[in-house]
């Protein structure tokens, strides 16, 4: 069943006009349609599947974010690169939170997948818990960590104040309750804690070379299509400080693949990769990346 918002996701308003609209290229070949905020100018899908019925959406071992599958070759190049990330990514929560072993600091990763982020922290020595609402990726994270994975972020499990660092990698995007979440979130974060949000960034400029054909709508299952200025506004409003906004270079690569693939009906992997290529290059004059990681702290109570 289709929702229709009524109201801005970030600022409340009332008023939105058409932004595009995209085709769910990955599983149910639907259209739909991404509004944007006349007041704020934040994107979101409008109307969209509610929380009931959005899980079918994801039922497709195509959604590689939540399969370990190798078949075909983009996914093998996928789990090839998250492979590759998942150290870079370690090392920065370490670099962020001053993390050693001995600290035994501990970690939550909302929408954890199939759980290679958490087994990477824990075998370097944090105490980890994990959050993943799709019940297949939730059985591979379990059996790849051993730890029993939380299937909602509002589980009497978690403890106020009780992690160092919060990670969503290409999550908040994804989920109905967004202010909610976000507070949720923030009551679980130590005081110096940090939050990660990895995002999706429309500004970019393989968005505005591909236009509707952008992999990263991915639309339904993206919920709302982020800029730095509304990540801005969000953080704002929930008393949130941004302390860096960090590059993702290789989403520019596999998601020009994929749009490539969109637009053409065909893959041709030289032309999506210089289009990646072209859009890291773009970036670094506008660091308008394909994905951005945005580092956020509480503000300090007044």
């Amino acid at each position: 069943m289709l929702e229709t918002l009524t109201q801005c996701p970030i600022c409340g308003h009332t008023e939105a006009q058409l932004f595009t609209e995209a085709q769910d290229f990955t599983v149910s070949q639907e259209i739909f349609k991404i509004v944007q905020c006349q007041e704020c100018t934040f994107c979101y899908t409008n109307p969209r599947p509610d929380f009931k019925s959005i899980a079918k959406y994801y039922d497709s071992e195509a959604y590689i974010s939540h399969s370990n599958t190798k078949k075909g070759l983009t996914s093998r190049l996928y789990q090839w690169v998250r492979q590759s990330a998942l150290k870079e990514k370690s090392q920065l929560v370490a670099r962020l939170s001053g993390f050693h072993p001995e600290k035994q600091l501990k970690i939550l990763d909302y929408g954890c997948g199939t759980g290679e982020f958490l087994n990477t922290c824990r075998k370097e020595g944090w105490r980890i818990d994990g959050v993943e609402p799709n019940q297949a990726a939730r059985q591979q994270a379990e059996k790849l960590t051993g730890l029993f994975i939380q299937e909602d972020l509002f589980s009497e499990h978690f403890t106020t104040e009780s992690y160092s660092v919060i990670t969503l990698w290409h999550v908040l995007e994804h989920v109905h309750a967004l202010q909610e979440t976000l507070e949720r979130l923030k009551s679980l974060l130590c005081p110096e804690g940090i939050l990660l949000l990895a995002l999706p960034n429309r500004k970019t400029w393989e968005a505005q070379k591909f236009g509707s054909y952008w992999a990263a709508y991915d639309v339904p299952r993206h919920l709302y299509h982020f800029s730095p200025t509304d990540v801005a506004n969000l953080a704002k409003k929930h008393h949130f400080e941004i302390q860096e906004m960090l590059p993702m270079y290789y989403d520019a690569y596999y998601v020009s693949l994929l749009s490539e693939k969109y637009k053409s009906q065909k893959t041709n992997f030289f032309k999506g990769f210089w289009q990646g290529w072209q859009s890291n290059q773009h970036a670094k004059k506008t660091n308008q990346y394909s994905s951005l990681i945005y580092v956020l702290k509480k503000k300090a109570q007044s």
